[in-house]
C-alpha cells in the first residue's frame, strides 16, 4: 500500500536521530548528533527551538518533572526545566560516544553507546534507574541503536546495527533481560536496521540506514509494510501528533551529496499511517 510522506522540518542535519514525542509540551524532540544540538518542533504552530549541547548528543527524552534527559558523549545527564545541566552518570571513554536511547515503561532510561570508529564490541547498553542507579545490560555491542517495548512491557526489542538483526528479550520485573533471541534477520533487505518504535498493534517500525525506507514488522517478525523515503540514510522514527497517528522519521546527510538528495538531513512525516503507543517520560 502506498503512503505519502511530507516534510515536517526542512533541515540539513549532519546526523539527525531519535525523534520523540513529548506529550506534555505537544512537541517533537529530535537531535543532530554530530552538530551537538537538540531540536524541538511544534507541528501545530511550526515553532522550532534549538538547544546546543556541549558534547555530541545521541538522544534527548522528556523528563517527568520537566526538562530533558540526554545521552551525551561522556554519559547521561539532565537539563532541568530552567536549563541548568547536571550529570547523572559520567563515564568518559576515549573514542566512544552515546547513541540511541529510550525510556522503558518503568521510567528508566536505557542508553546505548558506540565507538566513533565502530570497533566491534566497543559500545554498551546501560539502564539508568529513576534513582540514578546504573546497570550494564549489555557490555559489548558495536553500534547500539533501536530500542522498544511490547505494549505489555514484557518484551524488549533491540538493534545492534552491524548484526543486521532485530532481537527480542524477555523483561523481568526488576528490569533485567533474558532469553535473547533473533526476531528478524534483515540481511536480505536493503540497508541496516537503525532506530525503531513500537505501535499500538505491537508491530515494530524500523528505519533503515542506507535503505531509504521504514519497514513494519509484526510481533512474530514478519515484514508487512515498507515505505520508501527520499533520503537514503533514514535513522529513526516515532509516532507523534494528536492521537499519535503521524510517524516522524529523522534522516542524515553525512556522506551524501546535497545535489543527489536535497532532503537528506530533514525531518519527514508520514501523516495518519498508524497509531503509536504513549511514550513514558524519564522518571529521574
Amino acid at each position: 500500500m502506498a503512503h505519502g510522506w511530507e516534510i515536517a522540518v526542512r533541515a540539513r542535519a549532519e546526523l539527525g536521530e531519535g525523534p520523540t514525542w513529548d506529550p506534555a509540551a505537544e512537541r517533537l524532540l529530535w537531535v543532530d548528533i554530530l552538530s551537538a544540538r537538540v531540536h524541538s518542533f511544534d507541528p501545530a504552530t511550526g515553532r522550532r527551538v534549538v538547544l546546543p549541547t556541549e558534547q555530541h548528543v545521541g538522544a534527548a527524552k522528556p523528563r517527568r518533572g520537566g526538562g530533558l534527559v540526554v545521552n551525551l558523549r561522556d554519559g547521561v545527564g539532565v537539563y532541568e526545566a530552567d536549563g541548568a545541566f547536571r550529570w547523572l552518570h559520567r563515564e568518559a571513554v576515549p573514542g566512544r560516544r552515546g547513541n540511541d536511547a529510550a525510556v522503558a515503561p518503568d521510567g528508566s532510561l536505557w542508553a546505548g553507546s558506540m565507538r566513533y570508529d565502530e570497533r566491534p564490541g566497543g559500545g554498551s547498553l546501560i539502564r539508568v534507574a529513576p534513582d540514578g542507579a546504573v546497570t550494564t545490560v549489555l557490555p559489548e555491542v558495536t553500534v547500539s541503536n533501536g530500542l522498544g517495548w511490547s505494549p505489555d512491557g514484557g518484551t524488549l526489542y533491540y538493534i545492534d546495527t552491524p548484526t543486521r538483526r532485530i532481537d527480542a528479550c524477555a523483561v523481568a520485573e526488576d528490569g533485567s533481560i533474558a532469553e535473547r533471541r533473533v526476531l528478524v534477520d534483515t540481511g536480505r533487505l536493503s540497508g541496516f536496521p537503525d532506530g525503531m518504535t513500537v505501535d499500538a498493534d505491537g508491530c515494530l517500525w524500523v528505519a533503515f540506514w542506507d535503505g531509504g525506507a521504514v519497514r513494519r514488522f509484526t510481533p512474530e517478525g514478519a515484514l508487512d509494510r515498507t515505505v520508501e523515503l527520499p533520503a537514503t540514510r533514514t535513522t529513526a522514527c516515532a509516532f507523534g501528533g494528536p492521537g499519535l497517528t503521524d510517524l516522524y522519521v529523522s534522516t542524515a546527510r553525512i556522506g551524501i551529496q546535497p545535489e543527489a538528495e536535497p532532503l537528506a538531513g530533514s525531518l519527514l512525516v508520514l501523516p495518519g499511517i498508524g497509531r503509536g503507543l504513549p511514550q513514558p517520560a524519564f522518571a529521574g
